[in-house]
């Protein structure tokens, strides 16, 4: 027997059950035990389905909200019971609870609970257990994960891998719960998935390994999550640290994954001259000159880059990636990401509102840094420095910045010394409206206003998505044509 152990939440070793030495967890290792679902969005609803499916006769209860309340109680399930007040004292009365990713296991009553042995599980965890080898490994399983770029290099993986004939998962974080595809038939060849800070714990968590981990870099994000920078990154790494992949696919030029060691895994560099790499714009494999990648739907030379990891975690499966590579060409760019929204009256839109760190702000303007550009920051305050961005506006900054949300005061304070000596407009605005209205009128018909606000929209927009859409509906474009990700699910 080995006991569950749950490290996530607190500090302590929450034990409370057993199970046998069997190794991953299941869906059937909750049969008997007291378990509920915390969080009623598309992931809840999903590891809801999931074990129903498994476990009929399992009695269930879910913590959620109100509007979320009315919404399961209409399944009419008998075995399901609905509550919208989540305290440590009900989490505690259960042996395992099936958290939604968005709820970070380090709030209070999630602590308290898991003190007194309650164990915090994501549908993610379940996924990896139900798919995992009798080695225990999830074959042909590629998880990407990063602060910047994972949705992207997860896309461009499932593009490359399509385009070569393979029948190709494109799920995870990106938009697709992995249990909504836990038994997908046919089972696909392949399995891109993109795994955010909050889900890559999930896989440790699971007893399973995946076959081939990607990570493209680490930078501060997420810490009212995580509660912290050094949390956040000891989280992010579980995925490389305590899942152990077959194959480690690491950015050679981060610096904290370049001095990370793994023994248990097989690690291939990417970035790096003996791999696969940019020379400018020009790809090559070692010494190999492979084709140039300038003209490729790639915006910004991150991106770029992260088409290296693409091709070394193909080739970590064995495959001909420098076959694959040409194959870029045809991928098509993400929604909310460097996208091109449309030009009018002299002016082209960009809408880059996935960016939610002052390093995502910064790779966005390295991509117009030839071009005239009115620049918006800010949104929901999460306690991100945002030193390292002032410091680079000395060098080389925008026409324009416009600030604007929670966090839009203090990123205007720390920049107006900057602006006085850089030659720079600096403008605060009260919302999106009035910052695109500032920034119009700074740009007078020629130039990029560019949406990459370093933050999330929490507070004003449901989600990064919902501003983007704002800011094509503001900027005089539908926004019904700019926000569907190609490719999602499973297709050949």
């Amino acid at each position: 027997m080995k006991s569950i152990v749950c490290r996530r939440s607190c500090g302590n070793a929450c034990v409370r059950n057993s199970l046998p030495d069997s190794a991953p967890f299941v869906i059937s290792s909750l049969d008997g035990r007291k378990v509920a679902l915390w969080g009623w969005g598309r992931e809840g609803r999903a590891a809801y389905r999931a074990i129903r499916a498994k476990l009929p006769q399992l009695a269930l209860t879910l913590f959620c909200n109100a509007d979320e309340a009315a919404d399961a109680k209409a399944i009419d399930d008998a075995l399901l019971s609905v509550e919208t007040e989540t305290t440590a004292g009900r989490l505690a009365a259960f042996d395992f609870v099936v958290k939604s990713p968005g709820i970070s296991p380090y709030r209070a009553e999630a602590v308290d609970a898991c003190t007194q042995g309650t164990h915090f599980i994501g549908g993610t965890a379940l996924w990896f257990g139900e798919h995992a080898g009798v080695d225990g490994f999830v074959d042909n399983a590629v998880c990407v994960t990063g602060t910047k770029g994972k949705s992207t290099t997860t896309s461009l993986l499932a593009h490359l891998l399509r385009a070569g004939g393979h029948a190709t998962a494109l799920v995870g974080n990106i938009g697709v719960p992995l249990l909504e595809v836990l038994d997908a038939q046919p089972t696909p060849d392949y399995w891109a998935i993109e795994l955010s800070s909050y889900q890559t714990g999930d896989v440790a968590a699971s007893g399973a390994r995946p076959e081939i981990a990607v990570a493209l870099n680490i930078f501060p994000e997420h810490l009212d999550w995580h509660g912290s920078h050094e949390r956040y990154m000891a989280d992010k790494l579980r995925l490389l640290t305590e899942a152990k992949p077959r194959i480690a696919v690491l950015n050679g030029n981060d610096p904290i994954l370049s001095a990370l060691v793994l023994p248990e895994s097989e690690v291939r560099w990417f970035g790096r001259a003996d791999g696969w790499h940019l020379r400018g714009d020009v790809l090559y494999r070692g010494q190999q000159r492979v084709m140039d990648t300038g003209s490729l739907p790639l915006p910004g030379r991150h991106n770029r880059g992260n088409l290296c990891a693409v091709l070394t975690a193909i080739e970590a499966l064995g495959l001909d990636a420098a076959v694959l590579a040409p194959h870029a060409a045809g991928f098509k760019p993400l929604p909310h990401r460097l996208q091109t929204v449309g030009t009018r009256d002299g002016v082209t839109y960009v809408n880059d509102s996935i960016s939610t760190t002052p390093h995502a702000s910064l790779a966005a303007l390295d991509v117009f840094r030839d071009r005239r550009v009115a620049l918006l920051v800010g949104g929901h305050d999460r306690g991100l420095p945002w030193e390292d961005f002032a410091a680079a506006m000395r060098v080389s900054a925008p026409l324009a910045i416009i600030t604007m949300g929670q966090n839009g005061p203090r990123i205007f304070e720390l920049l107006k010394p900057v602006a006085r000596q850089g030659g720079f407009h600096l403008g605060a605005a009260a919302d999106l409206a009035d910052a695109m209205r500032q920034a119009q009128a700074v740009l007078a018909g020629e130039g990029v206003l560019l949406l990459s606000p370093g933050a999330p929209s929490f507070g004003a927009y449901k989600d990064y998505v919902a501003r983007g859409r704002h800011f094509a509906e503001l900027a005089g474009f539908d926004p019904d044509s700019i926000s569907a990700i190609p490719g999602l699910g499973v297709t050949g």
